[in-house]
């Protein structure tokens, strides 16, 4: 399937995915230079732009999959907490727009755990309005086998009559997310965190009735530190400058980890097949 990537960065979401087998990708959209060029590198054959306000639908000819991680920082608890109201996090916006008009069989979308009170009920009424069911998790690098947490939300969210389902789901209508009763393993929508809690802290999910995971070991069984120490090159070189170095140590800063993408995109897959749902992810 043909992928387009908002809010592109240097890759990592998108790299994830191709991994997972999800599809392949055919347009990136970043405004960041020193991102672009390594996208170029990567990506040499995909159609870049730099400004999301500035594309159409019209644009991406043949797109299945629209994936990207808007804006967190009206989100994030760092943040002065505008949520999608804010000048950044509001690009959600554009995303929503392209989405409308497109009309891809599948969505992934990544942001910080703040969205889950600051903005989630937002994007799922949104994404129901267009007719896509959604379902989303909180998950860690540590759930792909790296030594620190660095906790995303990760939505997939897709349309049922563009699904080939192998088995019939129960889809959420108007953005109605996991409803709170006794069956459901995540947080409501409008759930109200209080004053100053982390929504990714385990005793917070623990009060929506949602089960934190252990992280897990990394493939093939290495231990972790081993396996991303063999598996990540160095931050920085000595001869990058310190202007190169201060790019890529941004750009690393706002990036998706590859291992986690990959976990989302084998989620994805699942979805495709089966529809979403509120069970929690399998990320094993």
């Amino acid at each position: 399937m043909k992928i387009l990537s908002l809010f592109a960065g240097i890759g990592g979401l998108e790299l994830g995915l191709e991994r997972a087998g999800l599809g392949r990708t055919c347009w990136q959209v970043e405004q960041d230079p020193f991102c672009r060029q390594v996208l170029a590198r990567h990506w040499p054959d995909a159609e870049r732009f730099d400004d999301v306000c500035a594309v159409t639908g019209a644009d991406f000819p043949g797109c299945e999959i629209i994936c990207g991680g808007f804006p967190c920082q009206d989100i994030s608890l760092a943040g002065k907490g505008r949520g999608l109201d804010g000048e950044r996090s509001g690009l959600w916006r554009e995303f929503y727009r392209l989405i409308c008009e497109i009309r891809p069989r599948l969505i992934i979308a990544e942001n910080v755990p703040a969205l889950v009170t600051r903005g989630l009920d937002r994007v799922l009424s949104d994404l129901a309005g267009a007719g896509y069911d959604a379902e989303w998790e909180i998950v860690s690098a540590a759930d792909a086998g790296a030594p620190h947490l660095r906790k995303r939300i990760f939505l997939i969210a897709a349309h049922p009559d563009r699904l080939h389902l192998r088995h019939e789901s129960e889809p959420r209508r108007q953005g109605s997310p996991r409803s709170g009763d006794s069956g459901a393993k995540g947080p409501t929508a409008h759930a109200v965190l209080k004053p100053g809690q982390d929504p990714a802290d385990p005793r917070a999910c623990a009060e929506f009735g949602r089960a934190v995971p252990e992280p897990r070991s990394a493939p093939g069984g290495h231990a972790a530190r081993t396996y991303w120490a063999e598996t990540e090159s160095p931050v920085c070189g000595l001869d990058d400058g310190i202007s190169g170095r201060v790019d890529r140590l941004r750009a690393l800063g706002n990036a998706v980890v590859p291992q986690v993408a990959e976990l989302v995109g084998r989620r994805a897959l699942r979805v495709m097949e089966h529809g979403v749902s509120d069970e929690a992810w399998d990320l094993s």
